[in-house]
């Protein structure tokens, strides 16, 4: 029998305890939930010498919930592939760690003055950073649609192809306007089904209008954009020429996640203080020349420190350089175990829920939160496209089957199961999975149903759970998805085998990091492309609906689908965020 240790226990001295967890996996002893295993017995490839590890604590000691430090990223080795996933779990440790005095406070380091909240976008489509205070309370929100290049939502066909959708034309008084075949613009009256569930739109004659098109912007219309109807409650896409596109069942532009025990799930965007002076300098023109790309090098560093030490600002951890984290949370109270998650309070929406499929938003509330996903973002040395790294809890969801190489160097399969007792999936679930069944329209704060559900709980699945497709390798240096999936589980094992038991950071799971080849513009997932690392990467908290509906290396997107250049642009944020000052 292969050893396996649960997702989030934690080991000390590696060898020992591994084998105890292995049992407590084995007899179903009560843990946070059920948590997600990792098997014990892979092949080392990638892993962190004690000696070393140790040196990431601010106390030069591994302790308890201990301080540790960033990840120098000024001197970033820029050594593919492990060198990218050690940096990915220092910066995680280094994010989630207690702030340090030099911070000026805060319960973790994202949560110090040393980083900034993101506003949601204002009327303006502008965002603001929002300093961090002593005692403040954070304000997260529902997850707001995954944007593309365009800025607009997106949703993938069946096929996988990334489309963004594009809001319909309205008329005066409100109503849908569409193009005939004659290239008349025609306000709807009443839309309807047809034979094969073909959409149909009428006139206020009642007549049908022929050829019916939406009005896609010149510029854009070539690219790959659609536009969304709901007609009888169903979502329907058209593209530019009018033809129906064929999208993944259940799959909603801002589809909100519930948890099996009935908890929304909220998100908050966060950025350090490298990132903001960074971006307050470059745009009001503190900085010169006016950068393009992030800080990659000492010497763009320097003029980030010397911008803001002019407004009589200290950056403490500089070497980290621009760092933008997404994080995920759910009500602590409807956890099963709080204490094994990060939490932290924070001011949420309420709604009215007395309509099973349209709840309105009517005021907030402050809860405990607990953390479930956090994405961590940064640039490096020679990667202005930046590193995207994802964690997430142990008891989020069960994990598709995926196989890794084990000591012996032997394949292992490990196979798909969903028995025991998941956040985001019901007890031995036989699917769907990854079926919104409500979702945010843009632009609203209601949370409306996706036919043909009701608003509830979906069954959520982690399709490429190591971020590698079953059927080919995610990058140049493994040669199959077998070896990729083995360096991500010895980084696991040997990072959390080295945390002190009951360090609340070894319940949250390195999953993978994707970054560029040589720093490049993303050009789509290798072999065709340049971008590697775990180039199938999905936190199942984030890019729930995005991860395509099997474990094949085809279907999903990962990060660069969506964040297309090299550019500061890689960052949806930059655009859109007001300078400090």
């Amino acid at each position: 029998m292969n050893a396996i240790v649960a997702r989030g226990a934690v080991r000390k001295p590696a060898v020992t305890v591994a084998l105890a967890i292995g049992m407590l996996a084995i007899c179903g002893c009560p843990g946070p939930s059920t948590p997600v295993v990792v098997p014990s017995d892979a092949k080392p490839t990638c892993t962190v010498a004690l000696s070393d590890f140790t040196t990431w604590f601010q106390s030069d000691s591994i302790t308890l919930n201990g301080i540790v430090t960033p990840a120098n990223s000024v001197t970033f080795p820029n050594s593919p592939n492990c060198s990218f996933y050690e940096w990915s779990e220092r910066m995680f440790l280094w994010a989630t760690s207690p702030a340090p005095p030099s911070y000026g406070g805060g319960q973790h380091v994202f949560d110090s003055p040393g980083f900034f909240d993101v506003s949601p976008v204002d009327s303006n489509g502008n965002r603001t950073l929002i300093p961090h205070t002593a005692g403040g309370l954070r304000r997260f929100g529902l997850r707001a649609a995954q944007v593309g290049p365009l800025k607009l939502p997106v949703i993938f066909d069946r096929s996988g192809k990334m489309l963004e959708i594009v809001p319909p034309r309205l008329s005066k008084t409100g109503k849908l306007l569409m193009l005939s075949a004659t290239n008349d613009t025609v306000e709807v009256e009443r839309t309807a089904l047809g034979d094969n569930k073909q959409p149909e739109f009428f006139d206020k004659n009642g007549a049908m209008i022929k050829g019916a098109r939406p009005i896609i912007p010149v510029q854009i219309e070539r690219m790959a954009v659609v536009q969304k109807f709901i007609i009888d409650k169903i979502p329907i896409f058209l593209n530019a020429a009018g033809n129906v596109v064929d999208v993944e069942e259940g799959q909603a532009d801002g589809g909100v996640l519930e948890t099996q025990s009935n908890s929304l799930i909220y998100y908050a965007s966060m950025v350090n203080d490298v990132y903001a002076y960074f971006l307050t300098g470059t745009k009001n023109g503190g900085i010169l020349p006016k950068p393009t790309q992030f800080p990659t090098t000492q010497a763009e560093l320097n003029k980030i420190s010397t911008f803001a030490a002019g407004h009589s600002v200290t950056l403490p951890d500089s070497v980290a350089l621009a760092v933008e984290l997404k994080t995920s949370w759910v009500d602590a109270s409807t956890v099963t175990d709080p204490s094994s998650y990060i939490t932290m309070q924070g001011v949420v929406p309420t709604y009215d829920k007395t309509d099973p499929n349209h709840w309105v938003q009517n005021g907030q509330q402050t809860l405990q939160l607990a953390l479930v996903g956090i994405h961590v973002v940064g640039s490096t040395a020679g990667h202005p496209e930046m590193i995207w790294a994802t964690f997430e809890h142990v008891g989020n969801t069960p994990s598709a089957t995926y196989a890794y190489i084990n000591t012996s160097n032997a394949t292992t399969t490990v196979n798909q199961s969903t028995a025991g007792s998941w956040l985001f999936c019901a007890t031995n679930s036989a699917g769907p999975f990854n079926a919104a069944h409500m979702n945010n329209p843009f632009g609203s704060t209601d949370i409306v149903s996706v036919s043909p559900f009701t608003i509830s709980p979906s069954n959520t699945i982690h399709w490429k759970p190591w971020g590698a497709g079953s059927d080919a390798s995610p990058n140049p240096l493994d040669a199959t998805p077998a070896a990729s999936n083995t360096e991500i589980i010895s980084m696991n094992n040997s990072i959390r085998g080295m945390l002190v038991n009951g360090d609340v950071r070894a319940n949250y799971i390195f999953e993978g990091a994707t970054w560029t080849i040589g720093g490049a513009p993303p050009t789509g997932n290798f072999p065709s492309g340049n971008e590697v690392g775990t180039s199938k990467l999905a936190n199942s908290t984030m890019e729930t609906y995005q991860q395509g509906s099997n474990t094949l290396a085809g279907t999903g997107s990962n990060c660069f689908t969506c964040h297309t250049t090299n550019t500061v642009n890689v960052s949806h944020l930059f655009g859109e965020i007001k300078p400090l000052f």
